[in-house]
C-alpha cells in the first residue's frame, strides 16, 4: 500500500515519458527467443498510461534491417527503433552496443522538451538510462524484471558485468519498481538497495481477454480431447524447468493425464534443453502424452488457459510469474514453484498450490489432488479468478503515473 500522505497529495501532469526496452520489443510475440513476460509488461503498460493521458516513446534496439523508425501502435504509444550494432546480435552480446544505444535515444530525447522520466527495463536498458539520466538530467524509474544475484542463488548464474552493472543502476535508481513485496527485499538484501526509493507495483492483467470461460469449447477449439490437460506456458530455457514438468507428468498416478507445452526455445541454451527435454520424454515413453504448440498470439493463450485442468510453473525464478496470474484470471488452479513473485500470486491452498524444492513426485502429488477432485479444483479456479481480479493494468498505470509524477519533481539521485 503506498503511504496515506502518498496516495492524498496532487500530482502535476506528466505529459510524456521514455521507456527503454533495448533487447525486446513490445511488438514481438512472446514465448519464443528473447521475447517473454517483458514484452507483455511493457506493451501493456505503456497501452494503459497512453490511455490515461501519459505518451511514451518506447526505444528498441534496431533487430531487423527493414524495421521503420518509428512505429505508433496507438495514439500516446510509439515504438522507437535505435540503430545499436548490427540487427543481428547475440544476447550475450548485446551489453558491446549499449554506449550506441544511448546514443540514439539521446539524439531523440534531444528534440523533446516534455519526457519527464526515463524508464528502464531489464538492466541492459538499465545501463543506457543511467548515462542518459546523468547527460539530461532526468530521473530513472528503473525494472529489472530478474535479478543477477536471485538467479546465481537458483544455479543460474550470470556474468559478473551484469552484476556490477545492476549494483550501479540500482544505486543511481531514483525509482526502483518491485513487482512484489519478495521482489523489493531482495533489491535490499543483494544489492543494499535503499528501501525509501523502492516502490511495489505488481503488473496486472488484461481481464477482457483472460477471464474464465467454457472448458470444453476451447478445448473442441484447440482440438484438445476429453483427458486432463496440465499447461505449460512459457519459454524452454533450463530457469523455466520444462523438464522437471515432464518428470512429473511420468510420477503421476492420473495415467491419462496429458502434458501441453505451449512455448519455444529461448536463449543460448534453449534448443538444448529442448533436445533434452524431447530426449527424456521418449527415455519416459510418454509420447503420446506430451504435446508441444509453438508460441501463440498473447492474446490467444487464453484459449490454452481456458482447455487446461492445472497450470504448471515450476520455474527456479520468477520475479512475479505472468503466467501464473493470467491462468488464475482464466479459473484456472496453479501448481507453481514457492519462489519470488509466484508466492504472491498463489494463495497456497486457496487458488492454487505451492511447491518447495525440486522434486517431481511433490509436484505430481498437487497435480494429482486436483485432477482427481473435480470440486476441489473448480473451487480453486473461481477462488483464483476472484484473486486475479486485483490486478488490473490500469490500477498500474495510475500508480505509476503518480510515481513519475512525484519523482519528476524531485531531486535527482546522485550517484
Amino acid at each position: 500500500m503506498l503511504p496515506r500522505s502518498f496516495a492524498l497529495r496532487k500530482w502535476p501532469l506528466v505529459s510524456s515519458l521514455a521507456v527503454l526496452s533495448l533487447h525486446t520489443s513490445p511488438l514481438v510475440q512472446p514465448g519464443a527467443g528473447d521475447s517473454g513476460g517483458m514484452n507483455v509488461y511493457v506493451r501493456e503498460l505503456v497501452g494503459s498510461l497512453a490511455r490515461a493521458g501519459v505518451a511514451s516513446d518506447v526505444f528498441v534496439r534496431r533487430w531487423h534491417d527493414d524495421l521503420p523508425e518509428v512505429v505508433e501502435v496507438e495514439p500516446g504509444f510509439r515504438v522507437v527503433h535505435v540503430t545499436a550494432g548490427p540487427s543481428e546480435l547475440a544476447k550475450e552480446d548485446l551489453p558491446s552496443v549499449v554506449p550506441a544505444f544511448a546514443e540514439g535515444v539521446r539524439a531523440h530525447l534531444r528534440q523533446r522538451s516534455d519526457v519527464a522520466a526515463l524508464h528502464a527495463n531489464y538492466w541492459l536498458s538499465g545501463m543506457a538510462a543511467h548515462r542518459i539520466k546523468h547527460e539530461l538530467g532526468l530521473p530513472l524509474v528503473s525494472t529489472f524484471h530478474t535479478l543477477a544475484r536471485v538467479k546465481a542463488i537458483s544455479g543460474d548464474a550470470e556474468p559478473e558485468r551484469r552484476v556490477q552493472a545492476e549494483a550501479e543502476v540500482i544505486g543511481c535508481a531514483d525509482v526502483l519498481l518491485a513487482s512484489c513485496r519478495t521482489e523489493a527485499e531482495q533489491l535490499v538484501d543483494l544489492y543494499d538497495a535503499q528501501p525509501d526509493r523502492i516502490e511495489v507495483v505488481p503488473p496486472g492483467v488484461d481481464h477482457a481477454f483472460f477471464s474464465p470461460g467454457d472448458r470444453r469449447g476451447a478445448r473442441t477449439a484447440l482440438g484438445l480431447d476429453e483427458r486432463p490437460v496440465v499447461l505449460f506456458a512459457g519459454r524452454i530455457q533450463p530457469l523455466k524447468r520444462l523438464g522437471l514438468a515432464v518428470e512429473a507428468l511420468a510420477s503421476s498416478t492420473v495415467d491419462d493425464a496429458v502434458l501441453v507445452v505451449v512455448g519455444g526455445p529461448s536463449g543460448p541454451d534453449g534448443a538444448d534443453e529442448l533436445a533434452a527435454v524431447r530426449g527424456r520424454i521418449s527415455a519416459l515413453g510418454l509420447e503420446g502424452r506430451v504435446r508441444f504448440v509453438p508460441p501463440q498470439p498473447h492474446h490467444l493463450l487464453s484459449s490454452w488457459y481456458r482447455a487446461a485442468d492445472v497450470v504448471l510453473v515450476p520455474s527456479r525464478s520468477e520475479s512475479f510469474g505472468l503466467v501464473a496470474l493470467e491462468a488464475a484470471a482464466c479459473g484456472v488452479p496453479v501448481v507453481a514453484a514457492a519462489v519470488g513473485g509466484l508466492t504472491t500470486v498463489v494463495d497456497d491452498g486457496r487458488t492454487g498450490h505451492l511447491v518447495d524444492g525440486d522434486r517431481p513426485s511433490d509436484y505430481a502429488a498437487r497435480i494429482d489432488d486436483l485432477l482427481r477432485d473435480d470440486r476441489s479444483r473448480r473451487a480453486m479456479g473461481a477462488a483464483a479468478a476472484d484473486h486475479a481480479r486485483r490486478y488490473t493494468w490500469s490500477t498500474t498505470a495510475a500508480r505509476l503515473r503518480r510515481i513519475y509524477a512525484d519523482v519528476a519533481s524531485r531531486s535527482l539521485v546522485r550517484c
